[in-house]
């Protein structure tokens, strides 16, 4: 496991580091602002891992903390890929008494199926019940 320390709140963030992940490494947020990063964690629960006193791995929950939460966001840096950091997170995530009470968690990933299984997260039960309104590059526009 890694040695990472893991704080929350968005006061504990280092927004820039954050931003700079999203907006340059992401697969599902390059090109984002600032501005929308920096709202977008003032109304989320926020986690991040730390190491050396640098911001090493995020990760979100939009929540109301009662009924459900959306997971997202969540990264840790190359270099400390393979050590547990997300996994320290994650426990982290589920170790608030909030948390256990919410009737539905759910994410979208493109390559973390196996680590999101080990905190039971499965494929959806009843797809089809499920709608949305997909617009993936909302966040390049400019605000109005």
């Amino acid at each position: 496991m890694s040695a990472a320390s893991i704080k929350t709140g968005k006061e504990n963030m280092d927004v820039r580091a954050i931003h700079r992940f999203l907006s340059e490494d992401s697969y599902w947020a390059k090109g984002i602002s600032y501005e929308l990063v920096d709202s977008s964690l003032q109304h989320s629960f926020c986690i991040g891992a730390f190491s050396a006193g640098r911001q090493i791995g995020f990760a979100r929950v939009i929540t109301d903390y009662y009924t459900f939460g959306w997971l997202a966001d969540v990264y840790v840096l190359e270099a400390h890929r393979g050590q547990g950091v997300s996994k320290k997170m994650l426990a982290c995530l589920f170790e608030q008494p909030w948390a256990g009470r919410l009737r539905r968690i759910m994410l979208n990933t493109k390559d973390a199926h196996g680590l999101y299984r080990q905190f039971q997260f499965t494929d959806l039960a009843n797809p089809t019940f499920l709608q949305e309104i997909y617009r993936p590059g909302i966040h390049l526009q400019e605000a109005e």
